[in-house]
């Protein structure tokens, strides 16, 4: 019998937050192309994905989360993979400087996009099997160039990073896996609702490959990092931005 490929996905069961829309959504298909059992943790349901186990969650309640793994254990046994996608971004509204900002939008940008994290690896931590498991938190270029307009979602996307390497630290001896993708400027909903047309096609003309950078993009790297061949990667974060930002 030939050895399997390092690479393939078929079979395990990855749950997803923000799996609704944008990148999440892009993530949740590129999984379920490749034969994973995809469960999926958002406020909507994925549009037209059948074949995908929705829970409605808000990624802050600890009960939301504690039943979404309770019922996929149930269904599956166990949680090879958890992708965080789930953050506040779409919604924030227009531009604001550091004094612009109220205390109620960082803290609702903090506790969706950091502690949110936090909390669904807290959540599926009990049900990863013994060999171990991969977990993909989301970042975003934007924590290394502090782009203009959002401190409170950059600082975030910082703190994601922060989390994804202490968490990488404390469960390597677990056998689990902890990364993050960081992807520049996405032509998705979100980005063309939040900038103007001109602000997309500067982002694509400081990248080294002249292109918009699309979910798929994303979502292939993601799919690497949920596979067994990523297995001695950890602690990482990944840009995907076409050689925009250097590290």
């Amino acid at each position: 019998m030939a050895d399997r490929d390092p690479f393939a996905i078929a079979g395990n069961v990855i749950v997803v937050t923000g799996g609704a829309s944008g990148i999440g959504d892009e993530v949740v298909a590129d999984l379920v192309d490749a034969g994973a059992n995809v469960v999926v943790a958002d406020l909507a349901p994925p549009p037209g994905r059948p074949t995908v186990i929705y829970h409605h969650v808000d990624v802050t309640y600890e009960d939301a989360l504690a039943d979404l793994v309770k019922d996929t254990v149930g269904r599956f046994g166990q949680v090879d993979g958890l992708v965080n996608c789930a953050a506040m971004y779409k919604t924030l509204g227009a531009k604001k400087t550091l004094e612009e900002l109220t205390v109620h939008e960082w803290d609702d940008v903090l506790r969706i996009n950091v502690r949110g994290t936090w909390q669904a690896m807290k959540a599926i931590l009990p049900a990863v099997p013994p060999q171990g498991g991969r977990i993909v938190n989301v970042s975003s270029t934007t924590a290394r160039t502090g782009t203009l307009g959002f401190p409170h979602y950059i600082a975030s996307k910082a703190a994601v990073e922060g989390l994804t390497r202490a968490a990488a630290r404390e469960l390597g001896a677990r056998g689990i896996t902890v990364n993050a993708v960081a992807p520049g400027l996405v032509d998705d909903d979100a980005t063309n609702e939040l900038n103007d047309p001109d602000y997309v096609a500067q982002a694509v003309n400081r990248r080294s490959i002249k292109r918009t950078l699309l979910p798929a993009d994303v979502a292939s790297v993601v799919r690497f990092l949920c596979s067994g061949g990523s297995g001695f990667i950890t602690g990482q974060v990944l840009i995907v931005d076409g050689g925009g930002v250097f590290v």
